[in-house]
């Protein structure tokens, strides 16, 4: 094999790893197309500008703008410097575990708090419906949302002490990292 289909080899080795990463990323809240622009910028030599992601990619600086906004904000890329370079440059977040947590956290957290939220509303309007009601089997019915929502309530309260672990860092003294090579 020459060298040069060696590199391209390379190339479609990658494009695998690429296309599996963005396939997936539905579960961060991450479309693929941005599950592209990041394994596009995992494989960089070196920090890449919005116009290298563009012509790499193919799509606008404006696409390549915003995917680029969208990983900022879920930790998984870093703006560094370059001295000479006045373009803003990327490159991914080195600490996956980082990443990982900031974005479980952020989307989790509101979710939950979201939830309870709800769950607390509801049971005042429960509350308020059982003691307007003369209907017996309405507030027969009321009892058991009520306990469902005692249920969910506790769920959520559960998974707010997960979600503390990932914000404590707490989470790695239960699973710890791997040490490094």
């Amino acid at each position: 094999m020459s060298q040069q289909e060696e590199w391209k080899k390379l190339e479609q080795y990658r494009t695998r790893f690429i296309q599996e990463i963005s396939k997936n990323m539905y579960l961060y809240g991450i479309t693929p197309s941005v599950g592209r622009l990041y394994g596009t910028v995992f494989f960089a030599d070196e920090p890449l500008t919005l116009d290298e992601m563009s012509k790499e990619l193919g799509m606008s600086k404006t696409s390549m703008s915003t995917g680029i906004r969208n990983l900022l904000d879920s930790d998984m890329v870093e703006r560094v410097w370059q001295k000479g370079v006045r373009k803003d440059l990327y490159q991914t977040e080195e600490d996956w575990y980082k990443s990982f947590s900031s974005l479980f956290v952020n989307r989790w957290r509101a979710a939950v708090d979201d939830n309870l939220e709800a769950g607390i509303e509801l049971s005042g309007a429960l509350d308020e419906l059982y003691t307007e009601t003369k209907d017996d089997k309405l507030k027969e019915v009321i009892e058991i949302d009520r306990k469902k929502l005692e249920k969910a309530k506790s769920y959520y309260e559960w998974l707010g002490q997960v979600i503390e672990l990932f914000e404590s860092g707490k989470i790695y003294e239960i699973v710890p990292k791997p040490k490094k090579d």
